[in-house]
């Protein structure tokens, strides 16, 4: 079981250059808490995700994991204390195995010793259904198993929170199935999951909170129900006012 942990962002802001894509977010999560974010494309999804892992520094505003500030921390720091974020490609090191891995994974960013490692590795891969194919080369497996890799990757390094960026795209509704049992699966140990997902109907199976986000704001945030079926979402979505 994970330990509990919180994360909150308060008025965050990021901006490239002139545009500002991010304008003022307040976000927060706490482990075994499944969150949802929806929104069109250019909404800000990513970036939020980024600015959270430590991928990008914030513009403005500030990130707290258990009441201390990690703005200043890069991305390996906030995985050593549990925040781990997912890639929407998935990128495993190639030339080696499945299994190979998950151990570089527990042994480089979760900080765990040889023998730990090894139980981390092992126990991932267990819990992700991947020990069918933990002796094969990482780049040669299938995109269910690759986006399954890349949980099993984040698992290992002992997450209280992780950030999924789009984890189910590309895959059929049964293989969303499967990896939607995984996740679940994940959340039930006490890890907090929040998710990115343009699949809505299969993000609704996990998460119990959705956020919408649309132009770098935050547009409405509640229970799937009210989400999907508020004015402003449906615009943003369908350019027009709810039926």
């Amino acid at each position: 079981m994970a330990h509990d942990a919180h994360l909150s962002a308060t008025g965050i802001h990021k901006s490239f250059g002139a545009v500002a894509v991010l304008n003022g977010i307040d976000f927060s999560v706490h482990s075994g808490e499944a969150v949802g974010i929806v929104g069109p494309n250019g909404a800000g999804k990513s970036t939020l995700l980024a600015v959270l892992s430590g991928a990008l520094p914030a513009t403005g505003g500030s990130v707290h994991l258990n009441d201390v500030d990690i703005g200043p921390l890069p991305a390996r720091e906030r995985a050593k204390r549990g925040l781990v974020r997912t890639h929407q490609i998935p990128k495993p090191f190639s030339g080696i195995t499945v299994f190979e891995n998950v151990l570089v994974a527990a042994t480089h960013a979760g900080g765990a010793r040889k023998s730990e490692a090894y139980d981390l590795a092992l126990e991932a891969l267990e819990t992700c259904g991947m020990m069918p194919v933990a002796n094969r080369s990482a780049e040669s497996v299938g995109l269910l198993d690759r986006k399954r890799l890349e949980l099993a990757r984040a698992l290992a390094t002992r997450p209280r929170l992780l950030l999924l960026d789009e984890i189910g795209g590309g895959l059929t509704d049964a293989e969303a199935s499967e990896l939607v049992e995984t996740i679940l699966t994940l959340r039930a140990r006490g890890i907090g999951i929040v998710w990115i997902e343009h699949i809505v109907h299969i993000l609704v199976q996990v998460a119990e909170r959705l956020v919408c986000m649309d132009g770098g704001r935050i547009i409405a945030e509640g229970t799937p129900d009210e989400v999907m079926t508020h004015a402003e979402v449906v615009k943003a979505y369908l350019g027009g006012a709810p039926a």
